[in-house]
């Protein structure tokens, strides 16, 4: 963490001055749009694209190199994929990132563990956090879910992934807070948190490009919102080592999201662009999935990822745009980046970490 923290200053300078020009820190990488749920927060599974290939990662990668520090490997499902597993395999292999985040619905749950076990086994160097979705308990997630038996199979995978001992591997919870379960959100906690899991965290449901739900009126209310927050941070239950200091960093990030729908503005200055990106399936770089602003495309430019976020020619377009603000949103991912590069945030966040 001290390395990116130390950092700082050169994103700083690439967003303020445009030098010197630096590679992102944090990517999101989106293996496929497939996915067998029908969520009501999500339908990124009705935009089907041609998935970038293992042999076309693997370029990508070489050429990222290891500069990053975080990577997400996002979906639709991504263990849907038989070559997910060399998928991440690669970009440790290139790119030794110090984190490697997966979300997952959990509803393989005969090949999940196994590839999880593979995973975590071949690449001990960076720590494995891998965050099952449940959004609501029992039938109700189901439903929230559209698919029948997402509980029950995912409370088999979780069991199993449990039984996982390695030190560099966690296992999280993840919500999303929608209009669909923000006024049940005690009682849904209440539940989750009996299974124990290694860190416990939320987002809020958005709008987004990639998801498809520009249309969708799925994001609560500020207040209901506020509600939901102000009963997890009362009862919020303490974490042991680097997911201590992911909940000092979520504590943070549960106001900067009552801020931004407060005030529907930029409330700190967004590092989306400048040290992070999102690799699209089918190979498009954006600054982040809410825009989904192509700044170019990895197989138009032989999979050079340094020259696409350079010189891609919606690069410096889009850097301005956020740069002037013409953007807001409570996009967790990329809110860890932008709280980084924010002295203020990073001394709140150092002191829950110290008094913890």
């Amino acid at each position: 963490m001290l390395k990116v923290v130390f950092k700082t200053p050169l994103y700083k300078s690439f967003r303020r001055f445009g030098f010197p020009r630096v590679m992102p820190i944090n990517y999101t990488v989106s293996v496929t749009n497939r996915c067998m749920s029908r969520c009501k927060t999500c339908n990124v599974y009705e935009n089907l694209v041609d998935d970038l290939k293992l042999e076309e990662y693997e370029k990508i990668f070489s050429g990222i190199g290891k500069g990053p520090y975080w990577f997400t490997f996002s979906g639709g499902e991504q263990f849907q994929r038989k070559d997910f597993v060399d998928i991440v395999k690669s970009a440790y292999k290139h790119c030794k990132p110090t984190i490697i985040n997966i979300p997952c619905n959990g509803i393989l749950a005969n090949i999940i563990p196994g590839k999880v076990r593979d995973i975590v086994e071949n690449c001990r160097d960076s720590r494995i956090i891998l965050n099952l979705s449940l959004d609501e308990v029992k039938e109700k997630h189901d439903e929230i879910r559209g698919f029948k038996r997402n509980w029950e199979l995912a409370l088999k995978t979780y069991k199993e992934l449990k039984e996982i001992r390695n030190d560099n591997f966690e296992l999280g919870i993840h919500t999303v807070i929608s209009k669909h379960n923000v006024k049940r959100f005690p009682e849904i906690y209440k539940e989750l948190i009996k299974l124990n899991p290694d860190s416990y965290i939320t987002e809020i449901a958005e709008k987004r490009v990639e998801l498809g739900t520009l249309d969708e009126d799925i994001t609560p209310s500020m207040e209901d919102y506020r509600k939901a927050i102000n009963f997890l941070l009362a009862n919020s239950k303490s974490f042991k080592g680097f997911s201590n200091v992911i909940q000092a960093f979520r504590k943070n990030y549960y106001q900067f999201v009552i801020d931004v729908l407060k005030h529907e503005k930029q409330i700190l200055p967004c590092y989306s662009g400048f040290a992070s990106a999102q690799i699209s399936p089918d190979g498009e770089v954006w600054p982040c999935c809410i825009r989904g602003d192509v700044m170019g495309s990895l197989r138009e430019n032989n999979y050079n990822f340094s020259k696409v976020w350079f010189d891609g020619p919606g690069s410096k377009r889009i850097r301005e745009s956020i740069k002037n603000k013409e953007c807001h949103c409570p996009l967790a991912n990329a809110a860890y980046t932008t709280m980084l590069h924010h002295w203020k945030t990073m001394f709140k966040v150092g002191m829950r970490v110290v008094r913890s």
